[in-house]
């Protein structure tokens, strides 16, 4: 896997659905956003924009609520 253009770490009360971001996020600039997608950040190294290369990761220490 090649190095990610940009990495994004998340706060659990980040994410916008159980284990789920969003990209673009709201600090990318508008002239170079793609089609919004769903990223699943649960796995050991978050995940991946399949369009930007952007990595989504949760901070270190972060847990999920209960039920996830």
């Amino acid at each position: 896997m090649s190095d990610p253009k940009a990495v994004v770490e998340l706060a659990a009360a980040d994410l916008v659905g159980p284990g789920t971001t969003h990209c673009p996020n709201p600090h990318m600039t508008l002239w170079n956003q793609h089609p919004r997608v769903f990223i699943d950040v649960t796995g050991h190294d978050g995940g991946r924009c399949p369009y930007c290369g952007t990595v989504y990761r949760l901070k270190a220490g972060e847990k999920l609520g209960s039920g996830h």
